[in-house]
């Protein structure tokens, strides 16, 4: 069989707003349509999970406006964002996808008749609510016995403190699970901003994972890093 590269795709490249038009980021994923399909070509096989960005975010932040909502419930909205996404990828990638999204944990037998099939991509989405899709690809990427996952967004680092508020912050090129932690929330809630998820990232160190952590826009730069070579971002281990 074919190594498996797993890729979680930020839903903010997806839908990098959301607008009465959608939103939708067009461009990009005609783009990265035809990086994946060019990658697939030369025998690699690949698991993206998509993300709910911007579209969970919109819808999140309308039912706490109207009422008290309970987490849970602004993460089943996050999960089915993520499952929207999802399948807007696999109807463009109509013809070279394995014809399921994974929307639960499968089992191993499952993913064994999955990989016997001809399809070299399997798409993904949210399972249950406590945690972001990050830890649904750490789990895939476990089952298909992945080494090592890439989640490309829109931060090309993980940086010590938010760029956003402190725009001098330090960037990281490494950083091991034990600093990681340091400098992210012990816990998980619904839009927690972070590179990598508390949930996913107790999971990633337990299981000895590596992480990538890049800028998904710049394509060239995703490419790179699917060839194992060298590549803007930073490496969690």
């Amino acid at each position: 069989m074919n190594a498996i590269t797993v890729i979680k795709l930020g839903g903010s490249l997806i839908v990098p707003r959301f607008s009465e038009d959608g939103g939708i980021n067009v461009p990009f994923l005609r783009a990265f349509r035809r990086l994946i399909l060019a990658e697939m070509k030369k025998g690699t096989t690949f698991v993206v999970v998509a993300g709910g960005g911007r579209t969970n975010r919109a819808y999140n932040l309308a039912a706490k406006s109207i009422a008290r909502v309970q987490n849970a419930d602004l993460d089943w909205i996050g999960i089915y964002a993520t499952r929207l996404n999802a399948y807007l990828l696999g109807a463009i990638f109509q013809g070279h996808v394995y014809p399921w999204v994974i929307d639960g944990e499968p089992s191993r037998a499952r993913v064994m008749q999955m990989r016997t099939s001809r399809k070299k991509l399997f798409l993904a989405a949210g399972w249950l609510p406590g945690c972001s899709t990050d830890d649904d690809t750490v789990k895939l990427a476990e089952i298909f016995g992945a080494q090592e996952l890439i989640k490309a967004g829109d931060v090309p680092f993980v940086y010590e403190k938010d760029p956003d508020v402190f725009p001098h912050a330090r960037a990281f090129r490494e950083i091991s699970w034990q600093d990681y932690k340091r400098i992210i929330p012990a816990t998980w809630e619904p839009r927690l901003s972070t590179p990598f998820d508390p949930v996913a990232t107790r999971r990633a160190e337990k299981l000895g994972l590596t992480v990538k952590i890049l800028d998904g826009r710049n394509l060239k730069n995703l490419k790179n890093a699917l060839e194992k070579k060298p590549f803007e971002g930073t490496v969690i281990q």
